[in-house]
């Protein structure tokens, strides 16, 4: 999904102009013709997400300054650039104290405001990174720092804004990397106990032998190496939230000691004589089913139902490729500001790529791809080279040499449009079909078919909605030949499994 600007314009001309030029730069507009409409849309109770703004300064009825001021009182951060056709220095000043970020003149051309455009995203991409760290380090993370435009994510997150609310124990379950800390992080930094500890413990990590010390302290002279007094993780942890991680790689010996904490509030130290009460909320996560654990032996079904009273399961990044583009442009923004690095977006034809690779790694290897990608590369975008993953599938999928085309569109490829995050490099044979194979013999259905909405992801810029309205085929139809067609090629499984 692309970023989403909001154009405000009372204006008929104008609205349908700067539309356009905003679909060019790979933007999904949305167009609304007067300021109330603007502050309606943006204010609403289940406003759907808008990246930056055009707003037109000079309208009737409530103005661009008066949106300007709508919006700061609703605390929002959405970037703003004003248009109008009065480009004095007073209109300048006024339209950025009321928290404009740009200011551009009409009728603005299509570089002017695509560079407008794109720095007011990656300066939001970069502040919203930057605020997300700080927010991490001091333990207030919220949801609003969860990146996704994701309609798969949206009831994981109603259910555990809801959860923040109360101190029911969630048990967090998705695969590795796709963020369980993060929600926990958010679920404590919502609620009640937001102002005391948040205390990670990683099971998988702990030798067994120090398992119960780690979690409920010990005593000094308990065993052999204690040389002073540990307090434990319940005790540190008591009145704010402890994180269990990988809780399914306990032992069953400290299952035990665990599920009797559970019960009681109170924990007892290795060594101790007598049980320290404890008031700590219960967040745990697993990347494996722990149900099975419990079939299988390998984990106390009492202990199982103290901890599964409301279970999240994550989705993988692959159930929820609309999102994507956003984390990808946020990670880009983090990194070059940390490697003092120019680069100012990433191909189209490379984001349409990325958008269909599996990622069996999740965020996690999305992150550390974007990392690499931005420390290695030489220019000032990133393109296909970049990725090894993407471009190992595009050589798999290039056309059969000195075959027979046949012009099935325009024969100009739509020019590359740089320095946004969605621009589009076109394929090396776009506007033409080849039939044939090498040998002569006609290429199969699915194997054209894959080629053709290929090429539309590329025309369109990487919007899968216009993609899909333009073949007449639904979004989940589309994102279903794409998996299909991943599926069935076995040099992206080869890929995959490496």
């Amino acid at each position: 999904m692309a970023a989403t600007i909001l154009i405000v314009d009372d204006d008929a001309v104008q609205r349908r102009l700067v539309e356009n030029m905003v679909q060019k730069c790979g933007y999904e507009p949305l167009v609304v013709d007067s300021g109330d409409a603007a502050v309606a849309l943006l204010t609403a109770p289940d406003a759907q997400p808008i990246d930056a703004v055009v707003l037109d300064l000079v309208m009737p009825g409530l103005d661009g300054l008066g949106v300007l001021a709508r919006i700061r009182e609703a605390g929002l951060t959405v970037p703003v650039i004003v248009q109008t056709a009065h480009g004095g220095i007073d209109n300048v000043v006024s339209a950025m104290r009321a928290g404009a970020q740009d200011f551009v003149v009409k009728p603005v051309g299509f570089e002017r405001l695509q560079v407008s455009l794109r720095n007011a995203l990656n300066a939001q991409a970069l502040k919203g990174e930057l605020q997300r760290i700080r927010h991490s380090r001091e333990g207030r993370l919220t949801f609003a720092d969860i990146i996704t435009r994701s309609e798969t994510m949206a009831g994981v997150l109603r259910t555990a804004q809801k959860a923040a609310s109360s101190g029911i124990p969630v048990l967090i379950e998705g695969e590795s990397g796709v963020g369980k800390e993060l929600f926990a992080r958010a679920i404590h930094g919502s609620g009640e106990r937001k102002a005391k500890p948040f205390v990670a413990v990683n099971c998988g990590a702990i030798p067994d032998n120090l398992v119960e010390s780690i979690l409920f302290g010990h005593e000094k002279g308990a065993f052999t190496g204690a040389t002073e007094r540990h307090t434990g993780k319940f005790v540190e942890a008591s009145g704010g939230t402890l994180f269990l991680d990988e809780v399914g790689e306990l032992p069953l010996a400290a299952q035990v000691k665990l599920l009797r904490a559970l019960q009681e509030g109170t924990v007892e130290a290795v060594g101790g004589r007598k049980p320290v009460k404890v008031d700590v909320r219960i967040i745990s996560a697993t990347n494996r089913k722990l149900l099975d654990h419990v079939k299988n032996g390998a984990f106390r079904e009492d202990l199982f139902y103290r901890l599964h009273v409301l279970p999240l399961t994550i989705p993988p990044l692959r159930a929820r490729r609309e999102d994507i583009p956003h984390l990808l442009r946020h990670f880009l923004a983090r990194f070059a500001a940390e490697e003092n690095r120019t680069i100012t977006g990433i191909s189209g034809e490379a984001m349409a790529y990325l958008a269909q690779l599996d990622w069996p790694g999740n965020i996690r290897q999305l992150e550390n791809t974007v990392y690499r990608a931005v420390v290695l590369s030489e220019g000032d975008q990133l393109g296909l080279p970049d990725f090894p993953q993407a471009a190992a599938h595009t050589a798999a999928d290039a056309p059969a040499l000195h075959a027979e085309p046949l012009i099935v569109g325009p024969s100009t490829a739509p020019a590359m449009v740089s320095g946004n995050e969605i621009p589009i490099a076109p394929f090396g044979n776009a506007g033409s079909l080849t039939m044939l194979t090498a040998t002569g013999e006609v290429r199969p259905l699915e194997e054209m078919e894959n080629e053709i909405i290929r090429f539309a992801i590329s025309h369109y810029r990487g919007q899968m909605s216009e993609v899909a309205r333009r073949l007449k085929i639904g979004r989940s139809t589309l994102y279903r030949k794409l998996d299909e067609a991943a599926a069935s090629d076995p040099a992206e499984g080869a890929q995959d499994n490496n």
